[in-house]
């Protein structure tokens, strides 16, 4: 039986199990919309920008495993999607996008809406294709689902023409697909292996550095197992967080230019590094030269293009970071090394990441979503409420964080807490944000207003660009430029004095909840911290806003300067 290309795209994501599609109608897309109309198996979610679409298939894809999908129209809807497409992809998020376009014969004649959108996303995507061929949809598609989700996951793009769309054409979707210049490898060495674990058992001063990877490999029971069995302190990237619980006694916490001291230190100290997972970004290296350079460096990663590319490293292995880990633990015996474990018990004991402080502060406030919230997910937005949330956030196998490492962008964190929400409708979603990045996507309320979803949003209200504020203050002289977000034109001259008389923020975030049909709370003092998230977690039927007014030039600490060495944090 033939049906057209519309109808075929429905059975493929049937076929593919997509429970729940993040998509925005228009005329180069209509025909999609259509087929989708009629069927019951697949949720079609309808949010308020492209943007906040493709976030929330991001934020729906990492905190449940599965394949997250968008479709949009051509031209402005396309391109709407390229942010989250590079945020989705610098940190591994399979997501199949799909955008409509222009009729063939009209592709290159700059008509109405049209786009490259393949040659915009080719450099920020796993893969990019344009449909060409009616008989080559299905086989696209499957492509497009298998390319995504193996070997080190990112985003496909498929852009489908309004003819391809309308044609006629089998209705077979193959079950498999071989493609021949695409062979991930997920096998591993046991030879390898055996050198690695034979290096780390002769070293005296060992330490594991775990990113993404891990996590994405879902291999954190793995890991903490080969923690335990070895006895090796374990530190972490952002990404590689909660890779063992944060309560683990093996676990000393962050590096880079914000960690702890203790995790900066011990890297800068060690004598064997043994990463799995991570590309060794500017955020965790500091100075190059000074980095981990007493150390023989072991690196297993699933992309060879991340190994070696920032740091020289000495044993490199290609492998996924779960099945390494399993090789490791065949030859894993608990090593000797008490006075490395002590020194960095005590970095931990006498510079603590916690600091005695007193009043509304994010510190306080974290603290209390670790008691109130033991079966959640907590997605951050970007600046300084990602950093304090990273910071003192605890994780374990209840409690999992998701955030924007790679990339760094301002307005991920509301959009993709109403992806994760709706996939994980068991669990509860808070979303933490600066007053700067909810306003990026702040539509997205009204998404969750109507599809009644619980999201629980966290506006840490400093009334500023608070990270660049912070680089600002400590480099810059006070010169707060184009951050202060209280200014107004009446105000006149350059904002440097946050204690004078300030206009009143704009907007006021409880009313903007109201008017969206939505709860809101301003809380200022630190003792209504608690009733503050009861009335959030006991709200069940939309979502919440909660406004805490903190100081205005509380800073993220330690920090280290751009250019050091990553044991050169300023810590007060």
């Amino acid at each position: 039986m033939e049906i057209t290309g519309a109808a075929l795209f429905v059975e493929a994501l049937k076929k593919e199990k997509v429970e729940i599609l993040f998509g925005y109608p228009g005329g180069q897309a209509i025909d999609l919309f259509d087929a989708l109309y009629d069927q019951r198996d697949i949720g079609v979610i309808l949010p308020r920008h492209e943007q906040g679409l493709v976030h929330a298939a991001d934020g729906y894809a990492r905190s449940t495993g599965k394949v997250g999908v968008c479709l949009v129209t051509s031209g402005p809807g396309a391109t709407n999607l390229v942010t989250g497409i590079a945020t989705a992809d610098y940190d591994s998020v399979p997501l199949v996008c799909f955008t409509g376009q222009v009729p063939t014969h009209l592709i290159g004649n700059d008509a109405f809406q049209e786009v490259d959108i393949v040659g915009i996303t080719s450099s920020i995507c796993k893969y990019a294709v344009t449909v060409r061929k009616r008989e080559d949809l299905g086989n696209i598609i499957k492509k497009a689902f298998f390319i995504a989700k193996t070997g080190k996951p990112g985003v496909v793009v498929v852009d489908v023409p309004k003819d391809i769309q309308r044609a006629y054409g089998s209705s077979e979707y193959p079950e498999t697909i071989d493609i021949v210049s695409y062979k991930p490898d997920n096998d591993v060495d046991p030879e390898q292996i055996k050198m690695t674990m034979t290096a780390l058992h002769q070293a005296k001063k060992p330490l594991f550095l775990i990113g993404g990877g891990v996590n994405i490999a879902h291999a954190n029971k793995e890991m903490q197992e080969l923690a335990e069995r070895t006895g090796v302190p374990v530190i972490t990237t952002i990404m590689g967080k909660g890779a063992i619980p944060t309560t683990h006694p093996l676990y000393v916490g962050n590096l880079g230019i914000h960690g702890c001291f203790a995790a900066n230190t011990a890297i800068s100290e060690c004598d064997l590094l043994f990463s799995i997972g991570t590309r060794f970004n500017d955020r965790i290296t500091g100075k190059i030269s000074e980095f981990a350079k007493y150390a023989t460096i072991i690196h297993i990663d699933i992309d060879p293009a991340s190994i070696s590319k920032n740091i020289r490293v000495d044993i490199p292995i290609v492998a996924d970071a779960k099945m390494a880990i399993k090789e490791m633990l065949k030859n894993a015996v608990l090593l000797e090394i008490p006075k490395w474990t002590e020194a960095i018990t005590n970095w931990i004991r006498n510079y603590p990441l916690k600091r005695d402080q007193k009043g509304l502060t994010p510190q306080f406030i974290i603290d209390e979503i670790n008691r109130t919230f033991t079966n959640s997910i907590v997605v951050t937005d970007v600046g300084q409420n990602q950093l304090w949330t990273t910071q003192y956030l605890e994780l374990d196998e209840n409690r999992q964080m998701l955030t924007s490492g790679g990339l760094g962008t301002m307005g991920y964190g509301i959009p993709a807490g109403l992806g994760a929400k709706m996939g994980n409708p068991d669990k509860d979603v808070l979303v933490i944000s600066g007053d700067g990045g909810a306003q990026m996507n702040i539509q997205e309320m009204a998404t969750a207003v109507v599809y009644e979803v619980p999201l629980i949003i966290i506006i840490l209200n400093n009334g500023y660009l608070g990270n660049v504020r912070q680089w600002q203050e400590m480099f810059y002289n006070k010169r707060y430029s184009s951050t202060c977000l209280l200014y107004r034109k009446s105000c006149g001259g350059a904002c440097g004095d946050p204690d004078r008389t300030c206009p009143e923020y704009t907007p006021d975030f409880v009313m903007l909840a109201e008017s969206y049909g939505a709860k809101g709370i301003r809380v200022k003092q630190a003792e209504d911290i608690a009733s503050a998230f009861y009335r959030a977690k006991n709200n069940v039927s939309g979502p919440i806003i909660i406004e805490f007014i903190i100081d205005r030039e509380e800073n993220v600490l330690p920090i280290v300067p751009s250019g050091n060495a990553i044991s050169e944090m300023i810590m007060k």
